[in-house]
């Protein structure tokens, strides 16, 4: 299946260092060869660059591991191709508009059965049974909430209490990991495996497990930042990263879960 990845933090951030051993693993240090994918927020818009080929030889995730984009919300996206042909349309993430916000959406896993009623607002553009997903998960946000303007999104806690029992109806039809995001948090939901660390004062050293890259966060950070990675696998070997519970919905705010104390 494929793997994700997604950064929330207080502060913008890059992702270079979990983004290098991330791209390992598409093509080099596992099998998720069939194209890959990342997006970063811009206030409420999205610059996102996707690739057919593996992330491992792309040329351009050789421009996203040595350019230090800064974000606060990063989604990307390794595939092993199980619905849909490799081709770009059907590689993650995928980004559509709504309530003058970009929304960024990833998907790990499979889903049997799967056909919504789609009313037009958000179709697919491939043939992913993720794509479709993500429609329905804003078609069910737009029914809602209704037409707002620019500016005047819900809540996100109000957001979360539309998304989650959606997002578990969705987990019936098979394995929905996801990640979410409109710029103001990330909205997560694990099947199977997710898990994630939260990087903050006093930092410590970071080792990655696919290629022997180390960094010292205490030089390059400052006291007040906190920083949430969530990956499908942990991507170090020498942090301590929390696992989800499976058929959890997690939402991060500001580098933390904000359920968090």
């Amino acid at each position: 299946m494929c793997q994700l990845l997604g950064m929330n933090c207080n502060t913008p951030t890059d992702i270079q260092f979990s983004f290098e051993g991330f791209a390992k693993r598409g093509g080099l240090t596992d099998e998720h060869s069939d194209g890959w994918g990342i997006a970063f927020f811009e206030g409420s818009a999205a610059r996102c660059f996707i690739d057919h080929r593996p992330a491992a030889h792309s040329p351009v995730s050789e421009l996203i591991r040595t350019y230090p984009i800064r974000s606060y919300n990063v989604i990307s996206h390794i595939r092993k191709a199980t619905v849909g042909e490799v081709k770009l349309a059907n590689c993650h993430p995928f980004v559509r508009e709504l309530w003058g916000q970009a929304w960024v959406f990833a998907h790990n896993g499979d889903l049997k059965n799967f056909h919504p009623e789609l009313k037009g607002d958000f179709l697919p553009i491939g043939e992913t049974d993720s794509e479709q997903a993500f429609c329905l998960l804003l078609q069910t946000l737009k029914d809602h909430f209704g037409i707002r303007k620019q500016g005047q999104a819900p809540s996100v806690q109000d957001i979360q209490k539309v998304l989650e029992p959606v997002a578990k109806q969705i987990a019936t039809h098979g394995t929905f990991n996801m990640l979410l995001s409109n710029g103001q948090a990330m909205f997560t939901h694990c099947s199977t495996n997710l898990t994630y660390v939260v990087r903050q004062y006093p930092f410590s050293n970071a080792h990655l497990i696919d290629c022997d890259l180390q960094v010292d966060f205490g030089t390059v950070t400052h006291a007040n930042d906190r920083v949430a990675v969530i990956a499908t696998t942990p991507l170090t070997n020498n942090e301590v990263w929390t696992p989800y519970e499976q058929g959890s919905f997690l939402v991060f705010q500001d580098g933390k879960p904000i359920n968090m104390a």
